[in-house]
């Protein structure tokens, strides 16, 4: 019989694309995952990977067994949903995606408030980018995804994957403490057009939500500073480098040279947990959604 693991990691690597991203998804060292493949082949007496440079290209039949694994994937999780709705408490491995500020500002505290109420549940955080938790949720990558949207891009769903309202994070425009508008309690978008601009990089859901508002406006946004860290754009705004639109879950306190101003109208993103439509009966799934959900206004701090 072919091994169920050997098969999960065969999946890991023609969902990811590598070996190192398969193994960093499983929890698994490289060589570990490598292992694993090895012993597959050896099994199917077939070649599953190909060396291509430095990295692996997954074989036809490859590409046909990590289908096949796909399926039997999806009916021992279905086994696994039916035995832990049966014992009606929340129990077993549960993988969560989210990205990064959630990360820091809200999951530790549901992650420890879990592990109290709920010790046979193994409850495992891996940070990802929000652009494509979703479509780990749906290939059963992962079990359970916490990301966000916003107000003039709402994020799309698909069809058997569900998903509920955390909250939403509000967002400020962070100035240096010297700057002409740091003594207003507003200031408008239009107001804005000649500023020095620092965000996350293009292709980030902050970046883009910043030039798609700004250029409503009629003005092209200024970008002089890039970082993905929301603590290294307030560092950089407190070197008196520009300014930066920055939500307020998992910012912390600002430092003395820095000044959050309300901005008119107030950008808002809402946050989402989302999970495949198979294992909605999970207690797992149910218990982490409703702890997010009882967190969120302990962690969603006002100005």
């Amino acid at each position: 019989m072919l091994d169920l693991g050997r098969l999960r990691a065969l999946h890991a690597v023609a969902v990811h694309g590598s070996v190192g991203a398969a193994a960093a998804a499983l929890g698994f060292s490289p060589s570990a995952v490598s292992q694993q493949i090895g012993k597959l082949e050896r099994e199917t007496r077939t070649t599953l990977l190909e060396r291509r440079g430095r990295g692996v290209r997954l074989t036809d039949e490859a590409h046909q067994l990590a289908a096949t694994a796909e399926q039997l994937l999806a009916i021992v999780e279905e086994a696994e949903v039916r035995l832990e709705e049966w014992r009606g408490l929340p129990s077993g491995r549960l993988s969560i995606g989210c990205f990064a500020s959630a990360a820091r500002g809200l999951m530790p505290r549901a992650l420890a408030e879990l592990a109290t109420r709920h010790p046979a549940l193994d409850a495992r955080l891996t940070e990802v980018d929000p652009h494509i938790s979703v479509e780990l949720v749906e290939r059963g990558v992962i079990d359970l995804a916490v990301a966000h949207d916003w107000d003039i891009a709402p994020m799309p769903v698909p069809p058997g994957v569900e998903h509920a309202v955390i909250g939403d994070d509000l967002c400020d425009v962070l100035v240096p403490r010297d700057h002409p508008m740091a003594t207003r309690a507003s200031v408008r978008r239009e107001e804005l057009a000649d500023e020095r601009w620092i965000t996350q990089p293009p292709g980030s859901v902050c970046h883009d939500w910043l030039m798609r508002t700004l250029r409503a406006t009629g003005y092209e946004p200024r970008i002089v500073h890039q970082a993905e860290e929301n603590h290294t754009q307030v560092a950089l705004v407190a070197a008196g480098l520009g300014i930066a639109l920055v939500p307020r879950l998992g910012r912390g306190t600002l430092p003395p040279e820095v000044t959050p101003i309300r901005l008119d109208p107030m950008p808002t993103r809402r946050l989402h947990a989302l999970w495949r439509t198979g294992a909605a009966r999970r207690p797992a799934i149910t218990e982490t959604v409703r702890t997010l959900q009882e967190l969120w206004p302990a962690v969603s701090t006002p100005i």
